[in-house]
């Protein structure tokens, strides 16, 4: 057959996988790579990864795991002496009685927006987003055929969900389905309060409404405590509320998350994941099982560090006159308010990030992101991570004010890069 002539076909991509979007984080963090492995000094703040090691007693009992073994086949909702030890902890922590038929295992906590959606999400509902967002709930959401409503969060509101838009989404929304709430709240470190979360729980009650909680930061409060949307009356019905171990217990490659939720919910998941993944390996899930059973007093200790090096980027920002900063009620993340910076300069927050890691200097640079990244509330904030010594979280920052007055080498790099000029 001649090949000039019949051509070869390739099948044509969905429409959803043609205009999918990713986290920009990884995409800075590829950048950031490239660079430092060609001798630039970067310092990293573009990611919510945690400078610490793996606790100890979770490194010990994964390599036993390995050693002894568990390398195997596992049932798709996690192996019962994990989700045992993850119901007791959780009535520990968090106040609310749970068993081992309320938890499923996954691999992270990212998964379980997929689930959620699989779950509930019919082509044509409803789902409310408080924007800035973690970038992957839209994607899921859409993937089902889903219409994402935004609310926008407010820095003078502490970035505390608006409970006027709530109550307009379930009320007057043609078909309203779901809400994805997450406290504490990445990009902005806010956090939902009890009374935010009595009166969602008051609003959703008894409706089609079903809630992603999505809670990995549940152990970086830095105010008070930890609060979760399930220790009200009946949620555990409506709720999918989701953990990691990558942040608590600095976990992040091991892949380890779990979800809570009622039995027939959980079951539905366990489904899910049968027909996807199969299980979490067994040996992650012991891992993360010894961290839960022995290592408290060490994630404990390494929240303060986290605490300590929020407070100094808060602290070296506020020194800025330009910039505006809350002090975040939670997270390991800032959120300057730039956009005095942006307007002066005519770029945007995400392209004033990426001047600083590529061209604010030929030797140096500073990896962020800048808050459109995660939708269009985001504009005018950068997101600084605290995924670095404390050293270089001030150099970070003082990098960052000399960079704002390098007013000709941002005019070239706009030039270079228009879609980074503001409009």
């Amino acid at each position: 057959m001649n090949s000039i002539s019949n051509p070869l076909k390739y099948p044509k991509w969905s429409s959803f996988a043609g205009s999918l979007t990713t986290e920009t984080a990884f995409d800075v963090l590829a950048v950031a790579k490239k660079l430092k492995s060609m001798g630039k000094d970067v310092i990293e703040l573009q990611i919510g990864d945690s400078p610490f090691s793996s606790t100890s007693h979770a490194i010990r009992a994964g390599m036993d795991a390995i050693q002894n073994g568990h390398t195997r086949y596992c049932p798709s909702l996690g192996l019962p002496s994990f989700r045992e030890t993850i119901a007791k902890n959780y009535h520990k922590e968090f106040g609310v009685s749970i068993g081992p038929e309320n938890v499923v295992i996954g691999i992270g906590a990212k998964v379980f927006e997929t689930y959620f959606c699989e779950l509930f999400i019919e082509k044509g509902d409803e789902v409310l987003l408080f924007n800035p967002a973690f970038p992957t709930f839209e994607p899921n959401i859409i993937r089902r055929g889903g219409i994402p409503v935004h609310s926008s969060l407010r820095q003078e509101n502490d970035f505390r969900p608006n409970l006027d838009d709530v109550h307009r989404f379930i009320n007057h929304s043609t078909n309203p389905k779901a809400i994805f709430l997450n406290s504490p709240h990445n990009p902005t470190g806010g956090v939902a309060t009890l009374d935010d979360l009595q009166q969602i729980a008051n609003m959703v009650r008894g409706k089609n409404i079903a809630v992603f909680s999505d809670e990995p930061y549940c152990h970086m409060v830095w105010r008070g405590k930890h609060q979760t949307i399930l220790s009200q009356q009946d949620m555990l019905e409506h709720t999918l509320a989701c953990y990691t171990f990558s942040k608590s217990y600095s976990m992040s490659g091991w892949r380890l998350g779990y979800a809570i939720s009622s039995q027939r919910n959980i079951e539905m998941i366990g489904k899910m994941i049968n027909t996807s993944i199969s299980c979490v390996p067994p040996m992650i899930q012991l891992g993360g099982q010894a961290a839960l059973l022995e290592d408290a007093a060490e994630r404990d200790r390494q929240m303060a560090e986290f605490r300590k090096k929020v407070t100094i980027l808060v602290s070296e920002f506020a020194k800025i006159p330009e910039v505006k900063i809350i002090d975040p009620a939670g997270t390991f993340y800032v959120f300057p308010n730039v956009s005095a910076i942006c307007n002066r300069l005519k770029i945007r927050s995400h392209g004033l990030a990426m001047f600083l890691l590529e061209a604010a200097d030929d030797h140096k640079g500073v990896a962020c992101l800048g808050g459109e990244c995660f939708g269009a509330a985001g504009q005018g904030f950068i997101r600084f991570s605290c995924a670095e010594p404390d050293d270089r979280l001030k150099q970070a920052v003082d990098f960052f004010q000399q960079a704002i007055k390098s007013e000709d080498r941002i005019s070239k790099y706009l030039e270079q890069n228009p879609k980074y000029r503001l409009q």
